[in-house]
This record gives C-alpha cells, sequence and structure tokens, in this order.
C-alpha cells in the first residue's frame, strides 16, 4: 500500500486550530484563580475576599491554600461567587414552544413506559438554555411526562454541541405520577359531557384500580429481574441505550430468558440505584404514594408537593426530600390563609426536610427555570433561612439527583462549575456577570440580549 501523500503545509497547520476550536473546553486553561470575590461555599460559611483556584476543570482550592501560582488571575472584586445552580425538575430542552405540539417532546405514547430516556430527545440548540444559563443555570433536571410510568429522566450541562455533551448523567430517576385523589363530585350534566359524566363512587374504582395496576406493574418487574437473575445475568447493568443511535440493541436470549428493554428500565429503581420521583400533589395522594415507595423499598423523592407541608413529619422521618413547586401558587383551599404555599418550604425544613426549589412541568415549565431563585426567595421572606434557600437552588437538588460528590457546592474536588454574581442571587436586583462550567467560561449571551442590542440600536423615527 502507497503512504497517504503529505498534507500541504497551510492546511497542515489548520489542524490543530481546528481541534482545538472544536473542543468543547477548548477555552480552559490549565490553572486559574479567582480573586477578590465573596465567596457562598454554601455547605459551609461565607468567605469574604477568599481566592478560589481552579484546575482542570475542578476546584483545586478554596481560601489560604489558593495562593499558588495559576496560568491566570481573574479579578471579581465586589461580586459574589455562587456554585452553578440545579433545575431540579424541569423540561427545559423538551420543550421549546408549547403552543407548538411540533416543539413538544416530552410525553411518550402510553400509561407505563420505562424505557424511556429524556436525554434522547433534548434539543440542544433549544434558545431557553441560555436564557435559563444567562440566571446562572448550569445545569437542569429534564423528566418524561405522560401515563403512569413515564420514563427515566437526565441530568443536562447547559452547555454543549450535542445531546451526548449535555447529557451529564442520563439515567437520573424514574418519574412515577401517581393518581389523584380528588373527587369531582358535580351533579350529571343535561347536555354535552353527559356520557363522559362518573360518579363519586366510580371515581373512587377507578383510582383503586389504577393502584392495583401500579403495583402489579412492580410485581410483574420484581419477577423479571429473578428471572433474569436465575439466568445467568445476575447483576449485570440493565440494557442501555446505543449512544450513537439513540436505538435499542437487538434483543438477547440467554438460557431461554429474553431481554425485554422495557423491564430492564425497571431495574435501576428496583436495585435502589435511582430514586422514583413521585408526583404527588394532594395530601391524601402523597401520603399513598410515599407509603407505596417505602413498602417496596424503593428511594423516593417527592415532586410537586402542593401539600407536603400537612404531612412533613411523614416525609422527614423517612427522609424524603421534595421538590416544591408552588411558592407562587394560589392557595387551594379557601380556608387557607393566603401565605400557606409561602411558608410551605420552611415548615417542611423545620421538619428536617430538604427542600429544593423548581418551577414544575407544566407549559412554562421551560422558560420560567429563570425564575426559581426568585421562589427560594419568597419562602426566605416567610421563614426559610437564607443558608437553606441557597442550598434548595444548588446543594440539595445535586444531592437528590447523586451529584452532589460533583456540583452544588464550592469545595476542593468538586467541578468548577461557578457563577459570579453582582449582589445575593435571591435578590432580583442582582445579574450574574460570569459563568463557568467545568472550568470552561461559558458567555451569557441569549436570545434576550440579541433582542435587546438590535432595538438599542433601532433608529429613531424622523420628526
Amino acid at each position: 500500500m502507497k503512504p497517504l501523500p503529505s498534507l500541504p503545509t497551510p492546511l497542515a497547520a489548520l489542524l490543530p486550530l481546528a481541534a482545538l476550536l472544536g473542543s468543547p473546553h477548548s477555552s480552559r486553561a490549565d490553572s486559574l484563580r479567582l480573586e477578590g470575590a465573596i465567596v457562598h461555599t454554601v455547605s459551609g460559611p461565607s468567605l469574604t475576599n477568599a481566592p478560589v483556584l481552579l484546575r482542570d476543570g475542578r476546584i483545586a482550592a478554596v481560601g489560604p491554600d489558593a495562593t499558588g501560582p495559576a496560568d491566570r488571575v481573574v479579578q471579581l472584586d465586589g461580586l459574589h461567587l455562587f456554585p452553578g445552580l440545579i433545575a431540579p425538575v424541569t423540561v427545559l430542552g423538551l420543550v421549546e414552544i408549547d403552543g407548538l405540539r411540533q416543539a413538544r417532546d416530552t410525553t411518550e405514547v402510553g400509561d407505563y413506559t420505562p424505557d424511556v430516556h429524556a436525554w434522547i430527545a433534548i434539543n440542544p440548540d433549544s434558545e431557553l438554555i441560555p436564557v435559563a444559563r444567562a440566571n446562572g443555570f448550569t445545569h437542569a433536571h429534564a423528566v418524561p411526562s405522560g401515563g403512569t410510568v413515564a420514563g427515566h429522566s437526565s441530568v443536562l450541562r447547559l452547555d454543549g454541541w450535542t445531546i451526548e455533551d449535555m447529557a451529564v448523567k442520563r439515567v437520573s430517576g424514574l418519574h412515577v405520577y401517581w393518581p389523584s385523589f380528588s373527587l369531582d363530585v358535580s351533579p350529571r350534566p343535561q347536555g354535552p359531557g353527559r356520557d363522559n359524566w362518573k360518579s363519586p363512587e366510580d371515581q373512587v374504582k377507578d383510582r383503586e384500580k389504577k393502584l392495583r395496576e401500579i403495583d402489579e406493574f412492580v410485581d410483574q418487574a420484581v419477577a423479571y429481574d429473578r428471572a433474569r437473575t436465575a439466568a445467568g445475568l445476575g447483576q449485570a447493568p440493565p440494557i442501555a441505550l446505543q449512544t450513537s443511535t439513540g436505538k435499542r440493541p437487538p434483543l438477547v436470549e440467554t438460557n431461554g430468558f429474553k431481554v425485554v428493554p422495557a423491564w430492564e428500565g425497571m431495574l435501576p429503581v428496583l436495585r435502589r440505584d435511582e430514586p422514583a420521583f413521585l408526583h404527588a400533589e394532594d395530601a391524601r395522594q402523597i401520603e399513598s404514594a410515599v407509603s407505596w415507595a417505602l413498602r417496596r423499598g424503593f428511594k423516593a423523592v417527592l415532586a410537586g408537593g402542593r401539600d407536603a407541608a400537612r404531612v412533613a413529619p411523614l416525609l422527614a422521618t423517612n427522609k424524603v426530600p421534595v421538590v416544591y413547586e408552588h411558592v407562587f401558587t394560589q392557595p387551594p383551599r379557601d380556608i387557607d390563609p393566603y401565605d400557606v404555599q409561602f411558608t410551605a418550604p420552611s415548615v417542611l425544613s423545620k421538619a428536617g426536610v430538604e427542600v429544593s426549589f423548581s418551577e414544575g412541568t407544566d407549559r412554562f415549565g421551560a422558560s420560567s427555570i429563570r425564575n426559581i431563585p426568585y421562589a427560594a426567595a419568597q419562602a426566605m421572606a416567610f421563614g426559610l433561612p437564607r443558608a437553606e434557600a441557597w442550598r434548595g437552588i444548588t446543594l440539595y437538588p445535586a444531592r437528590l439527583l447523586g451529584l452532589s460528590d460533583r456540583l452544588g457546592s464550592i469545595e476542593p474536588g468538586k467541578d468548577a462549575t461557578l457563577i459570579a454574581v453582582s449582589g445575593d442571587i435571591l435578590d432580583i436586583r442582582a445579574n450574574v456577570r460570569r459563568l463557568w462550567i467545568a472550568g470552561r467560561e461559558v458567555p451569557l449571551e441569549s436570545r434576550h440580549t440579541r433582542l435587546y442590542d438590535k432595538f438599542k440600536a433601532r433608529p429613531l423615527p424622523k420628526p
């Protein structure tokens, strides 16, 4: 075979530059020291004028130990340094324009789809990602919806060229939407819709049927896991989606046992490798869902949690964290005080529950992520300690997602994922000035800033 001809000198010289530009961490220096900021470690005390040394995408030292040599020094005089914010339950990347069906990819067909993985459907070019990033969010937890067992969520880094770049944890929990315990007691209508009307007794029967179906589904998953072990697969990892195509590999048959992707999707929860996110709002609904998870031996996280404060002892005793989505929701009952939702995080925190904040998965869930810090701020104004409010948008989401060894606080050894803010991140007047993800500084430009620049330069009409 003849050797390939050598490349012309100009083209050969461009290859290293092209490789550099194509690297997702091309602008990351070997070491970087941030000086002059007020450092809010979140896991510990806040430090005034404390340097932070970043090396190879991680935090190498904080405080007096961070005074060694560095390739670059960045002065952050007067700014507040926080760990990057985490949105714990969201549809960011799955929804672009809620009113346009073609721009929504949150829901799978079927009531039981544990083999669905959210990261496959992420749009890395979503215009909503830079908007969330501009207010300090570096990671988001994208969750599927639809049906009862909707599938697995994924943790995204809000920077990257492809979904493979962004999905830092492709399987982070199974999402179970618990049957409602509310009843419609309105009389049967005489006009349209009368055929769909159900009596309260029939509604209770439907609910009980759904609860039985959930238990039967898990029973079948347990039986599958036992048959899998008997076939010699033992504790082998679940058959995963192929990263290149997003398609399942061919079904495997071993000793007469056939691997079924849907049941494979239940294994991380059955083995307690990942939690079951229980989406429930009403107090009775929450009690039912949590009791079921405890009986099954699952790790549980409560998502939504409108009435979570009413069952705070149950959640605290069983160490069930809450992703609270209802700080700005109207009181659900006419006998509730006006501030029942404002004070709920404080009630939960005092009981010993770790509370994270989210905007949820409704129609504005993706575009409203930037407002999550202000939900934490409102809870702080109604009794939640400031430190707990900070943790509710940083460290606690990292813990419930199994990433607290990498994210959520400013400590040596963790990812250099940080934001520099002009004030307290809970203050609506403060602005994020700079942002680093894994040591790489990411621009804060978004569609909003581009439109601002465009219309700021708009020529004035002639008189």
